[in-house]
């Protein structure tokens, strides 16, 4: 027999023989659980008075942990911006808009505005830290609370509408997190009520706002309403110049 030649093959080559599938094969699973929760209130009616953005901050006090943020309503041009990656041109406005805030505002807007709690169309937020401890990066932990005092203003009266939110989440739950936001919920709501200004409470209803370039600016401030005949600046509360 030759060294090196080719050996003579007897019966079926086994190289040819079909070999069975296996039903499962070894895997490596991979899941990311998100519970984002929020709490709001009935809106408080308050009458237009001096120094409102320093009394939308005072709300806050006995409940908030450093510095209170004062997040104003969104330009009409970005009225599609949101938290959401997968939406873009969306997402990467949102990005742009609010990259300069706190870690602590911004994991607030994530929450509130993925459970539809908020909408900086035209609502105003003052919002900290309530309740609980931040990362190294000072982000909030999963299961401690942020919010604060959500306001817009009525336009038909021009009165002042606000209301008290929290909210928490992301990678874990804890059960004691829910009840301790409703304590927190009921003091904010009681320092909205406590104001000198307050002339009682009222259902919030959404202001459906006519979107586009086409609204009115506010001669005050310069705020693109996204109305056409609005009668107060959703941003300042200055009634609007009527022709």
């Amino acid at each position: 027999m030759p060294l090196f030649g080719r050996p003579h093959r007897t019966g079926q080559d086994q190289s040819s023989t079909p070999q069975p599938q296996p039903a499962e094969v070894g895997s490596h699973e991979y899941s990311l659980k998100l519970s984002y929760s929020a709490k709001s209130s009935e809106g408080v009616r308050l009458k237009a008075g001096p120094g409102l953005v320093q009394r939308l901050h005072s709300m806050l006090a006995g409940y908030v942990l450093g510095e209170s943020e004062l997040v104003e309503p969104l330009p009409v041009e970005l009225g599609q911006a949101s938290p959401y990656i997968a939406r873009m041109p969306g997402s990467a406005q949102w990005l742009q808009y609010h990259h300069e805030r706190s870690p602590v505002t911004r994991h607030a807007l994530v929450v509130l505005e993925s459970v539809d709690a908020i909408d900086l169309v035209y609502e105003t937020l003052v919002c900290g830290l309530l309740s609980g401890e931040t990362d190294t990066a000072g982000y909030p932990e999963y299961n401690a609370i942020v919010g604060g005092v959500v306001s817009h203003f009525d336009e038909v009266t021009g009165d002042l509408v606000v209301r008290a939110v929290v909210a928490w989440g992301g990678k874990g739950v804890r059960g004691d997190t829910d009840r301790n936001a409703a304590g927190i919920l009921a003091g904010l709501f009681n320092n909205i009520a406590g104001d000198t200004h307050a002339v009682g409470t009222v259902t919030v209803d959404r202001p459906v706002p006519q979107s586009g370039a086409e609204g009115m600016a506010c001669p005050h401030c310069g705020f693109n309403s996204g109305h056409e005949r609005p009668f107060y600046c959703p941003k300042c509360g200055m009634r609007m110049v009527r022709g």
